[in-house]
């Protein structure tokens, strides 16, 4: 028996632990518990995909390619860098300089008899 609780003494510890905090806080404690260790388990991945997930189109929204070499390039020049030729800009369309009226679209209503 000696030998027995000398070589069991951390489960003994951990045992006798469990059962006395059961017994303070109850069943429902380590139910949530769990549950909140699970959640954090899967949540985590999932964020952090989220944050891969933007990270990669920001990313991607930033590489444009010429028109004439195909070459990539990161960053807002006009140029290519190998040929000079022009940048195929993905977000050419929605420029700041247009005016309003030139992005709306007029509506007529007419009365269905």
């Amino acid at each position: 028996m000696d030998y027995f609780l000398k070589a069991n003494k951390n489960f003994l510890t951990y045992a006798l632990t469990i059962l006395i905090v059961i017994s303070i806080f109850g069943i429902n404690f380590f139910i949530s518990f769990l549950g909140n260790f699970l959640l954090i388990l899967f949540l985590v991945p999932l964020f952090l995909l989220l944050i891969l997930f933007i990270g990669f189109n920001s990313y991607r929204s930033k590489i444009n390619t010429c028109n004439n070499c195909g070459a990539i390039s990161l960053g807002l020049n006009d140029t290519c860098m190998n040929c000079g030729g022009e940048l195929n800009y993905k977000n050419k369309e929605i420029s700041l300089d247009k005016h309003p009226s030139e992005r709306t679209i007029e509506v007529k209503a007419e009365e269905v008899k």
